[in-house]
């Protein structure tokens, strides 16, 4: 099988363990990965902040890059809601406006292509089980395109339970957003930073080493108000875990 992975602008940017891990892990499983080299932001950014027709090129441009694929996967499940919530509305309101139908086309011909990684493994390969070797406390927290974008559910607390030598721990409170939620930081800083310290409150409750997430974007929020805490939980993206085994354990 051969699938193109969508790595994501803040992946590859500030994160570029959690590519890598994606690929070591599909790769472990038999997949071929390619990496095409022409994408880029999915236009997440500038559709939240209420830039639609300036996303529009990006919507393009995605699915240019992509073209051809049986499968995209993504280390983020806000991107993967991003593409498959929102692009065919992009696609709507142009037709709409009168300018032609072939962002709707796009949108048809991707939609349906692109998974979030905890989806791909669990519907399409059929594993839970991925060979993973983690012997550490982790608790785990659900984003919120995930959880109520994309709906995955307990697939990826169903990964996370199969790793050897990995404590999965419950959060309180799992499903309240952390508080990130992309440009609502920017213009509400005091009420996200309220929220992270609520989440965080109840993460280091559990005695957890590991605070774990399927969007680097959340932990990255969630990542600096620790650090400025001083607290000793480490966040650690969904697949560095599961991409770790006893012969290659996470450096």
């Amino acid at each position: 099988m051969r699938v193109a992975l969508f790595v994501t602008c803040v992946n590859d940017a500030l994160y570029p363990a959690t590519g890598i891990a994606v690929v070591r892990l599909l790769e472990r499983l038999g997949v071929e990965v390619d990496f095409p080299a022409g994408q880029s932001c999915c236009g997440q950014p500038q559709y939240n902040t209420g830039y639609r027709h300036e996303a529009e090129p990006l919507v393009r441009r995605t699915a240019e890059a992509f073209a051809g694929y049986a499968y995209v996967v993504t280390p983020s499940g806000s991107c993967a809601a991003m593409i498959r919530e929102h692009y065919p509305r992009i696609g709507a309101k142009a037709a709409a406006e009168g300018r032609g139908t072939d962002l709707t086309r796009l949108a048809e011909d991707l939609v349906p292509r692109v998974y979030e990684l905890t989806e791909f493994l669990v519907d399409v390969l059929g594993v839970t089980d991925v060979g993973a070797y983690f012997p550490h406390t982790v608790t785990y927290h659900p984003s919120c395109h995930g959880l109520r974008g994309l709906g995955l559910g307990d697939r990826p607390r169903r990964l996370l339970a199969a790793v050897k030598g990995l404590d999965l721990v419950e959060l309180p409170g799992a499903e309240e957003c952390c508080g990130f939620g992309g440009t609502f930081a920017v213009k509400n800083p005091d009420v996200s930073a309220a929220m992270a310290a609520d989440k965080l409150r109840h993460a280091t409750a559990t005695g957890a080493a590991v605070l774990c997430g399927a969007d680097n974007s959340c932990l990255a929020h969630l990542d600096g108000t620790l650090r400025r805490q001083g607290a000793p939980l480490r966040t650690l993206h969904l697949a560095e875990i599961l991409a770790a085994t006893e012969a290659e354990p996470l450096r």
